[in-house]
């Protein structure tokens, strides 16, 4: 084996190529031609060592932990190795089942930092020695191409699987709409990303996930100036006739939905449909350079909308799920199970818990019917809300029994709101009894709330319509 020829021969071929890609393949089918080697070339790419370009296996690894197998230690250490017995290296990875023996190489850049590894494979009888001070000296002169063509780097397809994944784990929109922004800007090398939901109140802003640059601060700025109507317009304009993009062509008036975003300095504007017609909304993506989005940029941002979607629409649907486990599906209140985690946290002497029934309301259900009896509760239940003071917490945890939490100074400021409650039932014409309790040090939620119940009894054998303190 001539293995100055090897050398020379990769050494011709490098300067042809253009992209690290195409300088990681020539590299790989240049050594093929001299060794029936399995060949690859890991870079060292956001955190993992993939596999830009490999020859002479049925299948690879797309990407390797940068401290798993041998060509983890071999990156992580910086020094070339020899593995003569696959069969007794533990850090192997088997690409093939005759593989027997290994030879990797660090590739690194001109300051002699790792960037990635060159890996050989043998199935049978080869100079390893030869071939590691060989596959050094060519991992020299394609670490040297790598950087000069401006170093490892993921692609934008890369990019949006990465992003695409951390949308999947996002646990809250917020979360998920740093992440959507983040990649748009990401993905298409585009200055300024803004999203436009449409919500109950009308079209509104997406948050800004971190603080925004100059344009996409303008963009913002002019957009809220425009007000509802105008955000309405771009996100039909959108919906109905599908993802636009700017030509990058000087001197053409823009159209009266976009002038909001031109006197913002936007000059380049690719604007993608969010989500479904009147549910979703619109992707706006910006720079303030005169560019032209490729075709390949604007199917990015269509599939980077599509994932945003969906899962902005999982994040919600599980909230809404979330709020009918936890809630009255009749009053809309929260039940028993918030309430006993709520009281759980009660403060001795500062928490009171007001235990209110309504009067007569079986009379009411017994004379009128159970419809009659659902829109008195209801009726109650939005007449009770109003009279709490902010913060204040209402539950419903049984037919026609309410319990109110709050968070008082003094034992009489419970009662001034209990009786703030009873005014309001009796403004819509009922009338129902409270017991009020603070709980005692030491003492359990579950007994606080029993005080409270044998108040509100207290006020029944009373005559009904009123508050009772329970002793302290």
């Amino acid at each position: 084996m001539d293995h100055q020829q090897v050398i020379r021969d990769v050494t011709v071929r490098l300067p042809m190529a253009s992209t690290v890609a195409e300088v990681c393949q020539t590299t790989v089918d240049a050594l093929a031609r001299y060794t029936p080697a399995t060949i690859a070339v890991l870079l060292h790419v956001n955190g993992r060592l993939r596999c830009v370009a490999a020859t002479g296996s049925w299948q690879v690894f797309a990407t390797v932990a940068p401290d798993a197998g041998v060509v983890g230690r071999v990156y992580s250490g910086g020094g070339a190795e020899i593995v003569p017995d696959v069969t007794v290296d533990p850090d192997h990875i088997p690409v093939r089942p005759d593989v027997t023996a290994e030879v990797c190489v660090p590739v690194l850049d001109p300051a002699g930092r790792p960037i990635g590894v060159l890996d050989l494979q043998w199935t049978g009888p080869a100079e390893l020695a030869a071939w590691q001070v060989t596959a050094q000296r060519v991992a020299g002169r394609l670490g040297a191409r790598i950087v000069a063509l401006g170093g490892p780097a993921e692609s934008r397809s890369e990019k949006l699987l990465r992003h695409a994944n951390a949308m999947t784990a996002a646990t809250t929109e917020w979360d998920l709409l740093a992440v959507a922004m983040r990649a748009a800007r990401d993905v298409s090398a585009l200055h300024a990303a803004v999203l436009v939901l449409s919500g109950r109140g009308g079209p509104r802003l997406g948050e800004p996930t971190t603080v925004p640059g100059e344009l996409e601060a303008r963009m913002r700025a002019e957009l809220t100036e425009a007000g509802p109507s105008a955000l309405r317009r771009i996100i039909d304009r959108v919906h109905r006739y599908g993802t636009g993009h700017t030509l990058g062509e000087a001197g053409h008036p823009p159209t009266e939905d976009h002038v909001p975003l031109v006197r913002a300095g936007v000059r380049t504007l690719v604007a993608v449909p969010v989500g479904p017609p009147g549910r979703g909304g619109v992707l706006l993506v910006a720079d303030e350079r005169l560019l032209r989005p490729d075709p390949r940029t604007v199917n990015l941002m269509e599939l980077l909308a599509g994932q945003a979607w969906s899962c902005l629409d999982r994040l919600r649907t599980l909230e809404r799920l979330r709020e009918q486990a936890s809630s009255d599906p009749l009053t809309g209140l929260r039940h028993t199970g918030p309430f006993g985690q709520r009281i759980a946290t009660a403060t001795p002497g500062r928490t009171a818990l007001l235990a209110i029934d309504v009067d007569g309301f079986k009379t009411v259900n017994d004379t009128y019917g159970h419809q009659a009896g659902d829109r008195v509760l209801v009726g109650l239940a939005r007449a009770l809300e109003g009279a709490l003071r902010q913060g204040d917490e209402l539950y419903r945890i049984g037919g026609d029994e309410f319990v109110a939490v709050i968070e008082v100074s003094r034992p009489e400021e419970a009662v001034r709101v209990a009786e703030r409650l009873t005014e309001a039932a009796r403004r819509i014409g009922r009338t129902i009894s409270v017991g009020v309790a603070l709980p005692r040090p030491g003492e359990s939620p579950e007994l606080t709330l029993r005080r409270a119940d044998q108040a509100l009894y207290a006020v029944k054998r009373q005559g009904r319509d009123g508050v009772h303190l329970s002793a302290a």
